[in-house]
């Protein structure tokens, strides 16, 4: 804690907060800080007698920075942290870190100036970075001090990088504002005042298995945020990336291209939670809203709809203090959560579901996330997201682990499913989505999902996973403008998804893009080595180019066996390796059989066995192979395109 008095003087006025163990350091700190020309308010200060709380409380709302310095001592400090909060939320906060200590909740996002090999001299590298900082908190309102003392370089191990980030920075924030300031990061554009990313709330329990639901917590804030027509929400996969806050608030902001994060913690402990949450200004660093909430469980639906309400209305109230509008129109309130529930078991139920099918590991975890939905359905009937949520489970089981006789029974029950979201919750765009993604990809019902699709697009153009899809449905049916603009908007609500990109090359490859598509299907692989079908994909677009060696490369390294085997099975006849050809299709039919004819279909197609490759579309088409989605144009079925009965077949499933 700290104390003192506060007259004019040539610099800015600093209030240094620290505490009592740490009195020794804080003098040394205090004292090469007056050398640099600042105005030191601290405890030695104080004069007799005076209201200890009213002087703290004059003095911190009369400084132009707050300097807090952390350790192990002071994060325990109730004191300490009052005051720090005060200085955020003053957006004047200048933290240090006096023995590396790591700060507490809620100041994680800001990056201290570490002090704990400072030495005590005015000139060092240290002290240039925390004067620097206060300018930066100062801004242009700020009374500038005396010019600080050149650091000197190498005295304490700082590297030039390092002075670069903290010459300009009151926190790690702040350090993105300045070298903005001074044209450092060439000219990027600036970001819409609407934007914003819910990063996924930290699970304070000690206690893993809680951290569905705090990451739940965040993804229903996040889903509620881009129901208002008036912001822009980054998609959830993007936001993810940086659960582990290794980055500093403006830098996360910046990848992002957002100009507000909504940072987050919840500690739940039985039927008892404390959520703090922390609207967090891209550009600077600084909090612009931050609140705890202590509350029983059966408050959640109102903590978020607070949440929501005052994020909603600080970005909306910001586009019109700016006057910039970025083609937002009139402030509108954040809608209700469609498809919502107000059943705390069904919530719970329904949060653990999601993280199953979020982890789609094996068929295990599929069918675990569909015991949760419908538990959550058993609990509220009415709950409209879980019904939909129980519709994409039940295609996800039967795409990947049904039997062929199981289909048609698992395709019904999801079809009923997403009717059943649609009827409870008319203007949830995912029960839309999923209802056409089911009727298309399930009962290959071409002009019965374009509806559906639609008024999905219609209804949900803030959530990168329904455009998606939409544009994915419309590359299938030739609907070529219409899936490159929504997969564009798709790429701009989640970035740094690689099921995104991998979509966008998959759109693009259907339009016959060869390059473009490797290029998408790339960038999906450099964020996820590990993600299946992309290889093939690159494959496929190479073999179109006759770059069989290359194509041969990456199916070899496809993880999900039926597109590799495929794969390898049409290159290496290509290439003349026929015994080698023959050997994986002989592996895809005895392993997968029925399960992948139309993957041999595309074989037969490419070996040149036209009627064998129309005998395997036509039973494929008996049994409803998902497959089939690709037909109207799949490259690698072009040599049956002058035959009638495919043409037939194309007119059995709607397509154009």
């Amino acid at each position: 804690m700290n104390e003192g008095v506060q007259g004019e003087s040539a610099g800015p006025t600093v209030f240094l907060s620290y505490a009592r163990p740490d009195q020794e350091q804080a003098a040394r700190l205090a004292k090469a800080l007056e050398a640099c020309g600042f105005d030191v308010w601290w405890d030695a200060l104080i004069e007799g007698g005076a209201a200890f709380a009213e002087s703290i409380e004059s003095a911190l709302d009369g400084s132009d920075a707050v300097i807090v310095a952390w350790s192990r001592a002071s994060v325990g400090s109730d004191w300490v942290r009052d005051e720090a909060a005060k200085g955020r939320d003053q957006r004047k906060l200048v933290p240090v870190s006096l023995d590396g200590a790591e700060p507490p909740l809620g100041f994680r996002q800001y990056q201290s100036i570490n002090l704990s090999r400072w030495q005590g001299d005015p000139a060092s590298a240290e002290i240039s970075a925390i004067a620097r900082s206060i300018h930066a908190a100062t801004g242009a309102a700020g009374r500038p001090a005396r010019p600080a003392i050149e650091p000197r370089i190498g005295m304490v191990g700082v590297s030039r990088r390092h002075l670069l980030i903290a010459a300009g920075a009151s926190v790690a924030g702040a350090a993105g504002w300045w070298a903005w300031r001074e044209g450092l990061l060439g000219g990027r554009a600036p970001t819409t005042a609407n934007s914003v990313a819910v990063l996924p709330f930290v699970n304070l329990a000690g206690d893993s298995s809680q951290d569905y639901f705090s990451d739940g917590l965040s993804e229903e804030l996040r889903a509620t945020l881009a129901r208002n027509l008036s912001l822009r929400v980054m998609a959830q996969a993007s936001s993810a990336k940086f659960r582990d806050r290794k980055d500093d608030a403006t830098t996360i902001a910046d990848k992002l291209g957002v100009a507000y994060l909504l940072d987050g913690s919840v500690r739940r402990s039985g039927n008892v939670l404390r959520i703090t949450a922390d609207l967090i200004e891209g550009a600077t660093g600084f909090s612009r809203w931050s609140q705890t909430f202590d509350r029983v469980m059966e408050d959640i639906f109102a903590i978020q709809s607070e949440i929501a309400d005052t994020v909603a209305h600080e970005l909306v109230s910001r586009v019109a203090d700016d006057g910039a509008g970025n083609g937002v129109g009139a402030a509108s309130p954040p809608r209700v959560a469609a498809g919502s529930t107000r059943s705390v078991a069904a919530y719970d139920a329904y949060l653990r579901g999601r993280a199953q099918y979020d982890l789609s590991a094996d068929e295990a975890s599929e069918r675990a996330a569909l015991a949760q939905f419908d538990a959550a359905i058993a609990a509220d009937p009415g709950y409209a997201a879980a019904h939909a949520a129980r519709a994409r489970s039940l295609t996800a089981i039967a795409n990947q682990y049904g039997e062929v006789i199981e289909l048609p029974v698992l395709y019904d029950a999801a079809v009923a499913a997403a009717h059943r979201a649609i009827d409870l919750a008319p203007d949830y765009a995912e029960a839309y989505s999923t209802l056409g993604f089911t009727l298309f990809q399930g009962r290959l019902d071409v002009r019965g999902a374009r509806e559906p699709f639609e008024r999905s697009r219609e209804l949900g153009s803030g959530e990168a996973t329904v455009m998606a899809r939409f544009a994915q449905y419309s590359a299938r049916v030739g609907r070529k403008t219409a899936a490159t603009d929504a997969i564009a908007q798709a790429l701009r609500l989640d970035p740094l998804n690689p099921l995104i990109h991998r979509a966008a090359g998959a759109i693009e490859y259907a339009a016959r893009n060869y390059a473009a598509s490797i290029s998408h299907a790339r960038r999906a692989l450099e964020m996820n080595p590990r993600m299946s079908r992309a290889h093939a994909a690159i494959g496929d677009a190479l073999l179109m180019l006759g770059r069989n060696e290359e194509a041969r490369a990456e199916y070899a390294a496809e993880p999900v066996e039926d597109f590799r085997l495929t794969g390898e099975a049409i290159v290496q006849r290509k290439l003349g390796n026929l015994a080698a050809a023959q050997a994986a299709r002989t592996k895809l039919v005895k392993e997968l059989g029925d399960r992948v004819l139309y993957q041999q279909a595309q074989i037969h197609a490419q070996w040149g066995e036209l009627d064998a490759a129309i005998a395997k579309l036509q039973q494929a088409r008996r049994i409803g192979d998902s497959g089939l989605i690709y037909l109207r144009n799949d490259p690698l079925l072009d040599p049956l395109r002058r035959d009638p009965r495919f043409d037939g077949l194309l007119a059995s499933i709607g397509f154009d």
